[in-house]
């Protein structure tokens, strides 16, 4: 589940510092009317914003988001619209960005062909007509989001997309309407000024395209919430007083009411067994991947599988107070909570906005003033919001996103948000779960172990002959293990078979009686268990094992231990993240010497057993309270609240859906060594984008003053909108550059 405020690209909300903050949190931005009871609309990262209605916030421009769980139906208008607006743009930019940098293409010719056959002011005004709907009607969000940080004066990236924008597109159209205000210097042999109608148009376009990003991820995050919902069942079969059984909704079951619970049902609430017994996979709620056994007093959760077994059962949390609506709950909360990306160009642009505006405006009173030439002081000003425009301060975190989730695709790990990209390398504690992610996630047998006057091969086909009968994990993990070599056929056909709730299985097996269960099953058919056998299976058991005895023609065979394998790959990728300067902590829903256990062999030392969703989704929020940046992995439901919880979450691409759409990162090949990769990439990545902001600040640092004309009284040079817009392109050419140099990056 991904995150949705979380998985957002909020590359347009402008950092703020801690007095800005404040002075927006006076309460001037909450709009909702006295006793209010409807949708609330806030904003992610100015939770201060509250409203009735949907809109955009006021402070940083960003859409604002409904509190809550998700409707039932999702409202795809904002997506459908932007990307309406972004696809129409590209129809017009591509042509009009192909004539522009047509010059630029050695032998091309197009710019010279089309002005020489149109003539070169028709051929402006064709630029002008392909620009005018990118920018006013495709563009028209973001200018109405300039704007209103204008009013606001809560400067961020959109204002400087709105003047960047508005200021090439006007001058242009002044420059194509009247060449004759400008200098002749400015003016081409054909009486033409040079306009910049592409540089207008590319910028919306790029715009666009990360808020159809944006929109996306949000679309899969509330999907993602959407899905967990779906793991209750819609209805129940609910016990009247007088016995008989009827289906009824599932909104309508009220604590103590008596409900039926079948094999292959969803158990519909929490509540308590009352008579029956039956087996549960509760690997959703316990991350477990062995299933229980629940008999008369144990307590079941929502949204459980039953396996096999019938019981009834007393509903006793029903509604919202179930566990898997706390679950639910948990994940929008913390997906909701957590503050964006702060980018660099963020976190300036509340101070280099109105210093770019204030350069702009010197400039053209300055040239005004000493020169008394508006058409010059007009080249001046506008020259400044031209450099300024960020264009390459918009490519130098995206350009470097994009080819380094390229990267990490071919490297296995998928990454579903720039921030979990970005986010990554500050991480410096690492939260796994156990099952599915050091572990392979389901049953292997692991250990065998035969009495005097028994073969192993023999043990192994006579046990996994009687499991064949059985649908448990456990008995198909003996039948897995018995048929990887011989197959199928190695197993005899078993007669007689009976199976013990909570104890195991018996049957005749080629005329042999063959018991497979625990001490009490062999106790039952008067087995007689050594001490040396006693100790051994609870060293077993100690160890994680789930461990049976055989028992053949009412003789003692052998032991079979039955666990959940560690992954070949763990150990070295715990070693590599560890070296890298990790903090590694264990939460898993098993038993604590099991944790212990796989805990010991991977060298782990922060192990929390027996851990409820809630409990994960506690301590990763604990660790953040102690300012630590932590990425957590899972491959369950039960870790969808911890994901969305974490600064990173990371998913097992052999997981469930849940888990990844909940998390940022998925690995495809389901390792941990996948997170090593993932480490390395968001690191060069991180250096990458570093460089790029460099880039992109230095052409800026230096143009704005040469564009305001600083070197005019030494030197003689003024820098025209034309080499603004050169040195502007350049700066984008340096950043793209530098980007694909992580298309060969070493992981």
């Amino acid at each position: 589940m991904s995150h949705s405020h979380s998985s957002h690209d909020h590359s347009c909300c402008a950092g703020r510092d801690e007095a800005a903050a404040a002075a927006a949190d006076d309460g001037r931005y909450n709009l909702l009317p006295p006793d209010y009871q409807g949708t609330v609309y806030t904003c992610p990262m100015d939770p201060e914003v509250r409203q009735p209605t949907p809109g955009t916030c006021p402070i940083c421009g960003m859409a604002l988001e409904a509190e809550g769980l998700p409707p039932a139906e999702e409202d795809t208008s904002e997506l459908d619209d932007m990307s309406r607006r972004f696809w129409v743009s590209l129809v017009f930019t591509l042509p009009l960005f192909t004539f522009a940098m047509a010059e630029m293409i050695p032998g091309l010719g197009l710019k010279t062909w089309l002005g020489e056959w149109l003539g070169y002011g028709m051929a402006q005004w064709l630029q002008l007509a392909l620009a005018a709907p990118v920018v006013f009607w495709a563009g028209l969000p973001f200018l109405a989001r300039g704007v209103q940080s204008l009013r606001t004066l809560n400067f961020n990236m959109f204002t400087l997309i709105m003047l960047g924008v508005l200021a090439a597109f006007f001058y242009s159209l002044l420059a194509t309407a009247a060449p004759q205000l400008f200098p002749a210097s400015m003016r081409s042999m054909f009486g033409r000024v040079g306009v910049y109608y592409e540089a207008a148009a590319v910028i919306v376009t790029l715009v666009l395209l990360g808020q159809v990003l944006e929109l996306r991820a949000r679309s899969a995050t509330s999907g993602a919430i959407r899905a967990l919902m779906d793991l209750a069942p819609a209805r129940a079969r609910r016990v009247e007083a007088d016995g008989r059984e009827q289906d009824v909704a599932l909104e309508d079951v009220r604590a103590g009411d008596r409900l039926r619970v079948r094999p292959g049902d969803k158990v519909p609430v929490d509540g308590v067994v009352l008579s029956g017994a039956g087996t549960v996979d509760e690997s959703m709620v316990t991350g477990e991947s062995m299933p229980q056994t629940k008999a008369a007093d144990d307590s079941v959760t929502g949204g459980t599988m039953t396996l096999s077994g019938s019981f009834v059962m007393e509903a006793r949390r029903v509604g919202e107070d179930t566990l898997l609506s706390r679950i639910v709950m948990m994940v929008a909360e913390a997906q909701r909570s957590r503050a964006p990306i702060q980018r660099l160009a963020d976190s300036v642009a509340r101070y280099f906005v109105p210093a770019v505006v204030a350069v702009a405006v010197i400039a053209f009173a300055a040239w005004w003033g000493l020169t008394g030439n508006l058409s010059l002081a007009l080249v001046a000003g506008v020259s400044v919001l031209i450099i300024a425009c960020p264009c390459a301060l918009g490519l130098a975190t995206p350009m470097s996103i994009m080819v380094g989730a390229g990267r990490g695709a071919r490297g296995g790990v998928l990454f579903r948000e720039a921030a979990s990209l970005e986010t990554l390398e500050r991480v410096d504690t690492l939260v796994v779960d156990k099952t599915g992610t050091l572990t392979e996630g389901r049953p292997a047998l692991v250990t065998l172990e035969t009495n005097d006057g028994f073969a192993r091969d023999e043990v192994l086909r006579l046990a996994a002959s009687v499991e064949q009968g059985s649908g448990h994990p456990v008995a198909l993990a003996i039948v897995e293990a018995a048929t990887e070599t011989g197959g199928q056929d190695r197993l005899g056909e078993v007669v007689d078979f009976h199976s013990v709730t909570g104890k195991g299985v018996e049957g005749r097996v080629d005329g042999r009686r063959v018991s497979v269960g625990n001490a009490a099953m062999m106790a039952a058919g008067d087995v007689q268990l050594t001490d040396d056998m006693r100790t051994r299976m609870d060293e077993l058991a100690r160890a994680g094992q789930t461990v049976m005895a055989v028992a053949v023609d009412g003789s003692l065979a052998g032991l079979i231990g039955v666990a959940d394998p560690i992954k070949a790959s763990t150990a070295q990728a715990v070693g590599d993240l560890a070296a890298m300067g990790l903090d590694i902590v264990m939460l898993t829903g098993d038993a604590e010497g099991t944790a212990q256990a796989v805990a010991r062999e991977l060298g782990i030392a922060q192990v929390h057993a027996q851990v409820l969703p809630e409990d994960k989704h506690r301590i990763v929020q604990e660790l953040q309270e102690a300012g630590r940046k932590v990425a957590m992995a899972g491959d369950g439901i039960n870790d969808a609240p911890a994901l969305a919880q974490a600064d990173v979450g990371i998913a097992m691409g052999t997981g469930t859906d849940v888990a990844m759409e909940s998390a940022g990162i998925t690995l495809v090949r389901g390792d941990l060594m996948g997170l090593v990769r993932a480490m390395r990439l968001s690191r060069a990545t991180m250096r990458n984008i570093r460089q790029n902001l460099l880039f992109a600040f230095l052409y800026n640092t230096l143009g704005v003053p040469v564009a305001a004309g600083v070197l005019y009284p030494v030197f003689g040079l003024l820098l025209s909108p034309m080499i603004a817009a050169a040195a502007m392109s350049l700066s984008s050419v340096s950043v793209i550059g530098n980007a694909l140099r992580l298309r060969t990056v070493r992981l």
